[in-house]
């Protein structure tokens, strides 16, 4: 993939850079922001009513605590995850790469899954030529001779669209503002679960890292860029909590109305609820946009793991097609990717928090060397250390269900 910031001997291409920077935020954003996120917010907003604003703000918290470190300290380094954890630990960034492609592959069947029941409820194709239709779109993006900017481009857009889209359908279900604000600082129920879930579901597995790889690509990296690289992973985290704030509404006044959510789909029927044919037609634009970003997120970020900066463009499209493909063929001949395998790929999809964090912290405690001298901000090593200790607790709630594969 070309990078989309082009190296003159003046230095960076400013305007590509910033381009790329733009793509790398709505990267990481609109990755979080899969089938799966909208399940879990929506089965959580049905669970807990206006509380789940509460959960909400608390992972937003923990979220820009991850990703403050994270993409600070791959930004100011240059290198990517791996490749930090190699320097740190020989080995261990091979162990990264193995979880995250691992969890990438799994997963992104799901993703697949997903494009293919949005397109469904967008205008009623059969779900199995939906995700085929949808991976075909996804690899033209990546066999384009400008695959890097016309990836930025792809993951903006659709990122706009979803939030707008669902701010029209939070809007028309007139949601209790009031109630859920006062529960931001005064919760009626407190959810440790659902707060674990959602921030794993946010920046758990190769989500962590699909926007901080992608501003290497940018070119602007090093110590004096930090506040460039500061600004976009707040950022990052801050367009996802809107989607998540927008939909958590549309849900909330849903059921605030009394209506029951079915359980095979309750988005689509709290959309359907809300607005009508058009409420439903609109979950499906919303379904298949986070579907395909995340299709493209997650393969765009595991290949980033099984290559470097100095792998030829070509080779990297080329990987990222073939993950694409692989991901595809396995839906469309399985259907799904079987339970055991879901619960056995989110399982050690907790692991790669907690492993590639304790990497990322390590470098910004002891390694200055590989952050070309720059002083880490005590205060932030200190943010990371309590998200450390949350991503702990969600590895061994993942580590736990792998008892059910079993039973």
């Amino acid at each position: 993939m070309s990078t989309g910031a082009t190296r003159t001997g003046e230095g960076v291409d400013r305007r590509a850079a910033r381009r790329t920077l733009l793509g790398a935020v709505f990267l990481m954003a609109t990755s979080a922001i899969g089938p799966g996120f909208i399940t879990q917010t929506t089965t959580f907003t049905a669970q807990l009513g206006a509380a789940f604003a509460f959960a909400i703000v608390v992972s937003i918290l923990v979220d820009i605590a991850l990703q403050l470190n994270v993409w600070r300290v791959i930004g100011v380094s240059g290198l990517r995850a791996q490749e930090l954890g190699n320097r740190v630990l020989p080995g261990a960034g091979w162990a990264l790469t193995g979880l995250v492609v691992l969890g990438g592959l799994v997963f992104n069947v799901g993703n697949v899954a997903g494009a293919g029941l949005g397109l469904n409820a967008m205008v009623g194709l059969d779900p199995r030529w939906g995700a085929g239709l949808s991976a075909l779109l996804a690899i033209a993006i990546f066999l384009s001779r400008a695959a890097g900017a016309a990836l930025d481009r792809i993951v903006v857009v659709l990122g706009l669209v979803m939030i707008a889209m669902t701010a029209y359908v939070a809007v028309v279900s007139g949601p209790p503002v009031g109630q859920a604000l006062r529960n931001v600082v005064l919760p009626e129920t407190v959810d440790a679960l659902a707060i674990t879930t959602i921030v794993g579901g946010t920046v758990g597995g190769y989500i962590t890292y699909s926007g901080a790889h992608r501003l290497l690509d940018s070119g602007l990296t090093g110590p004096e860029n930090v506040r460039a690289i500061t600004r976009s992973s707040v950022t990052g985290i801050v367009i996802t909590a809107v989607m998540r704030a927008l939909l958590f509404l549309a849900i909330l006044g849903v059921v605030a109305g009394g209506v029951s959510l079915a359980t095979d789909n309750p988005a689509a029927t709290a959309f359907e609820s809300a607005a009508g044919e058009v409420g439903l037609r609109v979950f499906g634009v919303v379904l298949w946009a986070a579907a395909l970003t995340s299709v493209i997120g997650a393969s765009y970020t595991s290949v980033s793991f099984l290559t470097s900066s100095r792998t030829p463009a070509r080779t990297r499209n080329l990987l990222t097609i073939a993950f694409i493909v692989v991901c595809s063929v396995f839906f469309l001949v399985a259907g799904a990717a079987p339970a055991q395998l879901l619960v056995f790929a989110g399982a050690f999809n907790g692991l790669v928090l907690p492993l590639g964090l304790v990497v990322v912290l390590w470098v910004a405690l002891r390694r200055r060397d590989l952050l070309g001298g720059y002083r880490y901000p005590r205060w932030l090593v200190a943010a990371g250390l309590l998200a450390w200790l949350v991503a702990l607790f969600l590895a061994y709630r993942s580590l736990s269900t792998l008892s059910t594969i079993w039973s």
